[in-house]
């Protein structure tokens, strides 16, 4: 019984470290992104304003969302495989 609760423990442990990499990741190309824009485009004002304007944005967007997926994927990934393996 211990086995499949250290598995478990594992798995979600590897997942967390996996979303918090992907989150930061993703944090850091929405930041060069908002960056980049700003130069080009040549906006007025202050840059750190427009980015931090910009991040405030991406924290309520679908892609920060879709992170979560990470956790979802492979749990539901295993349950299909350990059915299909189990009783077909």
């Amino acid at each position: 019984m211990i086995g499949p609760v250290r598995l478990a423990v594992l798995g979600l442990l590897f997942l967390t470290v996996l979303y918090f990499l992907l989150s930061i990741y993703s944090r850091s190309l929405a930041r060069e992104r908002l960056e980049k824009e700003w130069e080009e485009d040549g906006c007025p004002g202050d840059r750190d304003a427009y980015v931090d304007r910009g991040m405030a944005e991406y924290e309520t967007s679908l892609r920060r969302k879709l992170l979560l997926l990470v956790y979802v994927v492979p749990i539901v990934g295993f349950f299909v495989l350990l059915y299909v393996t189990n009783f077909m």
